[in-house]
């Protein structure tokens, strides 16, 4: 019997659902990463972390981008905490508690970013190991979590060299669209040279492709495109375009709270239990 296909011409594979945990931690830290704007980090980011903590997972969202997009997401306002990333990188008293939101999803909490966050590089360029603040500010919560994702800004700037130099791997979302391809391979030479001078553990997790159409030629040819330059490196999940995403960001939820039997629902259920299989965890 010839194997069924999916969205990236590969056979279709099964990834089996999550095992219990008996223990929590230590934290797999993965960076959601992307020069370009516009492909889906947030959106992924928001999604994958609920699908992980859905499948029993203790998992922190690191909000990395002064837009804050993502604790927009999430519903929570800024303005309105008395912490936020920013203090936790030049404060080393605030504990990363201090700024740790609960969301309404069990198991999932966040660390807002804010506007102030804009003034993060400058500060960063005179401070002393300015590649590992992160890190410093992660490091006590390692142990509480499953998984950690950072959600980096559309830059390869000081802040996302902060989240490259503690991660254990990188996450690339990649719209389905010529331009956004054509920007691939100047991160993965960033990523190799991140790998080569600060993380020397740090790996490609996966390249995931968003805003699939599949109504459309020119979708099936940029993801065969990407699927012959980097083979296994593309994640089997691909998620589809759909109107469901702009409605979660409207109403501060993930797709499996607002719509949970639907396809994007589905598709991310997915890649988190592809994530924990190429990731363990």
């Amino acid at each position: 019997m010839v194997p069924e296909l999916g969205l990236t011409g590969r056979p279709i594979r099964e990834f089996p659902e999550p095992q219990p945990l008996t223990h929590h931690g230590p934290a797999r830290i993965i960076a959601m990463c992307n020069q370009k704007g516009g492909v889906g980090k947030t959106t992924s980011a928001i999604n994958l972390g609920a699908c992980l903590a859905e499948a029993g997972r203790r998992v922190l969202l690191v909000d990395l981008d002064p837009q804050a997009a993502l604790s927009a997401g999430l519903g929570v306002r800024p303005d309105e905490q008395d912490f936020t990333i920013y203090d936790l990188l030049f404060d080393a008293q605030s504990g990363v508690e201090s700024a740790t939101v609960k969301t309404k999803v069990p198991g999932l909490d966040l660390v807002p970013a804010g506007i102030d966050l804009s003034a993060a590089e400058i500060r960063l360029v005179n401070e002393v190991g300015r590649e590992q603040a992160l890190a410093r500010v992660l490091r006590p919560v390692v142990g509480k979590y499953d998984f950690i994702i950072l959600d980096c800004l559309p830059s390869l700037g000081l802040l996302t060299v902060n989240a490259l130099a503690c991660a254990h791997g990188v996450i690339v979302p990649m719209e389905c669209e010529y331009f956004a391809s054509r920007g691939l391979n100047i991160l993965i030479d960033t990523l190799k040279t991140v790998r080569d001078r600060v993380n020397f553990d740090l790996e490609l997790v996966g390249i995931l492709v968003t805003m699939f159409d599949r109504r459309t030629v020119h979708s099936r040819e940029v993801i065969a495109s990407v699927v012959a330059a980097y083979g296994e490196k593309v994640f089997d999940t691909v998620i589809t375009r759909t109107v469901r995403f702009p409605e979660t960001s409207y109403h501060h939820e993930p797709i499996i709270t607002w719509a949970s039997g639907s396809q994007g629902a589905v598709q991310y259920r997915q890649l988190a239990r592809e994530v924990i299989g190429r990731l363990g965890g």
